[in-house]
């Protein structure tokens, strides 16, 4: 979402609980990742609490019990912002990874019918990693943008959900 096309995704969060999750690799990145999605989600209203989890693999099933509800042994929070770093190396390790992380989460998503914001950085290098982290004078922060899209798709599907099925799609009514 970054660049000169890039939305406004403000939106007010007052009463949203929000898990980020976050990767412990590449601990320099992670934490101005994870800056970056605090200051947002303070911003928004939103009530957030970081979780730590060993590695990018991990983030799938974090996110999983961040958001089943409490009543089914989750956390039952409306929302996860997901944020990790893996970098290309060697061997094929990276495509497995990336893969994994990216089909596991868009799955998690789909199943709890919740946001997962998708903050996990797939670079080639350390220095594409540290440009999206959102550190002083880097040109752009993924876990702000990570955040901002979970809030975003958390209130828009919260209107749908209110809006039910009396919903009526007229030219010029988007809500």
């Amino acid at each position: 979402m970054s660049g000169a096309g890039a939305p406004n995704l403000s939106v007010d969060a007052t009463g949203l609980r929000v898990a980020i999750i976050a990767g412990s690799w590449h601990e320099e990145i992670m934490s101005s990742l994870v800056s970056g999605a605090q200051e947002t989600l303070s911003g928004s209203g939103a009530e957030h609490t970081l979780f730590r989890v060993a590695g990018a693999f991990e983030l799938p099933l974090a996110a999983q019990v961040a958001l089943t509800p409490v009543s089914a042994g989750g956390g039952g929070f409306d929302a996860a912002v997901c944020l990790g770093v893996i970098i290309r190396g060697g061997t094929p390790h990276f495509d497995y990874v990336c893969n994994a992380v990216t089909d596991g989460l868009t799955r998690v998503q789909l199943d709890t019918g919740l946001p997962v914001g998708f903050g996990v950085l797939t670079v080639d290098t350390e220095q594409q990693a540290l440009d999206r982290s959102g550190r002083p004078g880097a040109p752009e922060s993924k876990g702000q943008e990570a955040s901002e899209a979970a809030l975003h798709l958390a209130v828009t599907a919260r209107r749908i959900r209110e809006a039910g099925p009396t919903l009526r799609l007229v030219p010029g009514t988007e809500r």
